[in-house]
């Protein structure tokens, strides 16, 4: 439980609010120009592998969670988010439709709170700085208490660069002694709140009375069809699985956990998966991982969230090769190989009451066999997300069917579907697809959100809409009501 909030606690939090707005008034003042020289600015001073890499490191070894490898490739959403932000404009006129008589001017929403996650401590305030400056907000970010340093390290790079570039330092602020009570009486206090995280992070943002943009719980699921019906094909979708799901070891919630898998072409993926560093255990050592990633009801363990495929194992009691890179439970996750043709294969492994359909934030992830059409992968997916969780955040399919890539889209109840493509350095942008890049995925009402889109630039600008007078725009009546118009509709 939270403890109550002193108040020195409250003296602070309103001392640092104060700051903020001081800080807000002169950032507002900036021209485009200045504030694209600043984004640059706070980019490249966290970009370079000589600073970015020891912050990933202090990342790892503080949190205890992620790979200091593939966590220094979080760097290039800094990149992706600079591309972006110094594409569009954010001061003055961002956009012009004559035809229409509009004209949109951006204005800054204000002081920001950022609810950073323990799993992304330098890339969340980091990517939230950038998109601030690029908007004239400023932003205060609350850490979580396991990753309090880091945040602070990459918060006070940040504030450094402020200074040298003339500008103040309190444009991005961070609660250096960060607390539950803390974030929630900084919430209360702010013009807009950002939350990535859990749950109950999201849900305490919502309550706080303060306009918040949330991220969902992921379970990401991609179906592999009978398209894959090349060894090529299979390895290709194989290695998709394999990066996105030892990135930072499986702790991102776009990282693959059910990979729904046709018949047809199940060996050759098997046996790319395989190749790609999979380790399949028996039935006995999959059971054993159970009891140390979930407890008696469900409830996802701490202590193996994140960590390689080696330590799970050892925390589950056996050991794997050093060169595999992630666990992979065939079997849909029972005790028995099946192909799931029915509602009641489906049944009989997919649910909250069997783990391994749910999420797993580690490098584990499960394999689903199915039979027959692509409509039952659909039912398969379907079934995951409504039973086991995860609707709103993302799917995915390696497909070269535009029918089933079509069918997929239609159906899907989440925010991103990815194609072809690693899901998680898919769905929050890549420099080789068009989603916009972001920390923070909203998914929509299935996921608890007021969006269901990535949170980027639009999100931290209030539009002012001008409108001047146009011809006037009305169809007739017989065109606008169609066979339902009648003679005499404007008579009394």
């Amino acid at each position: 439980m939270p403890h109550e909030v002193t108040p020195e606690e409250i003296k602070m939090i309103d001392e640092m609010v104060v700051k903020a707005r001081a800080a807000a008034e002169i950032i507002a003042t900036y021209d485009q120009e200045r504030v694209d020289h600043l984004c640059r600015a706070i980019c490249a001073a966290l970009y370079p592998l000589k600073v970015w890499g020891p912050i990933c490191d202090e990342a790892v070894d503080e949190t205890r969670l992620g790979d200091k490898v593939t966590k220094r490739n979080k760097r290039n959403k800094l990149k992706l988010i600079l591309r972006d932000c110094l594409r569009q404009k954010s001061v003055g006129i961002i956009e012009t439709i004559p035809e229409k008589g509009l004209v949109k001017y951006a204005k800054p929403v204000g002081v920001i709170a950022t609810l950073v996650p323990t799993t992304n401590p330098c890339v969340t305030p980091a990517g939230q700085a950038i998109y601030a400056v690029k908007a004239r907000d400023v932003l205060i970010c609350s850490p979580h208490p396991r990753a309090k340093k880091t945040t602070c390290k990459t918060v006070n790079i940040i504030r450094d660069v402020l200074v040298r570039e003339g500008a103040p330092a309190d444009i991005v602020q961070v609660i250096e002694e960060p607390s539950l009570s803390l974030t929630q009486e900084l919430m209360k206090k702010v013009d807009l709140i950002i939350a990535t995280g859990g749950r109950p992070m999201v849900k305490s943002a919502y309550s706080a009375g303060v306009p918040a943009y949330g991220s969902g719980a992921g379970n990401s699921t991609v179906i592999v069809d009978n398209t894959a019906n090349t060894k090529e094909r299979a390895y290709e979708a194989a290695m998709n699985t394999r990066i996105s799901k030892c990135a930072d070891f499986g702790s991102g919630c776009s990282c693959d956990g059910n990979l729904i898998v046709h018949e047809s072409v199940y060996d050759n993926f098997v046996e790319g998966l395989e190749k790609e560093g999979a380790y399949f255990p028996t039935y006995e050592e999959a059971e054993k991982i159970k009891k140390v990633m979930w407890d008696e009801n469900g409830h996802r363990l701490p202590d193996t969230v994140a960590i390689s495929a080696q330590a799970l194992a050892k925390a589950a009691g056996f050991e794997i090769p050093a060169d595999r890179k992630f666990i992979a439970i065939k079997r849909n996750g029972t005790d028995h190989d099946f192909t799931i043709n029915t509602v009641e294969d489906m049944k009989k492994c997919i649910g909250k009451e069997h783990f391994f359909s749910t999420e797993k934030l580690t490098t584990l992830l499960t394999l689903f066999k199915y039979g027959g059409e692509f409509q039952t992968a659909l039912d398969i997916m379907l079934m995951i997300f409504d039973k086991a969780g995860g609707k709103g955040h993302s799917c995915g399919l390696y497909s070269f069917d535009d029918d089933h890539i079509n069918r997929l889209g239609m159906c899907a109840p989440v925010s991103r579907c990815m194609i072809r493509q690693p899901n998680n350095r898919g769905n929050a942008g890549s420099a080789t697809n068009g989603m916009p890049p972001t920390n923070s995925m909203g998914c929509g009402t299935w996921g608890g959100n007021i969006v269901s889109e990535n949170i980027t630039l639009k999100h931290y600008m209030n539009t002012t809409w001008v409108a001047r007078p146009i011809l006037e725009d009305m169809p007739s009546l017989q065109a606008l009501f169609g066979e339902f118009y009648v003679d005499g509709m404007d008579e009394e």
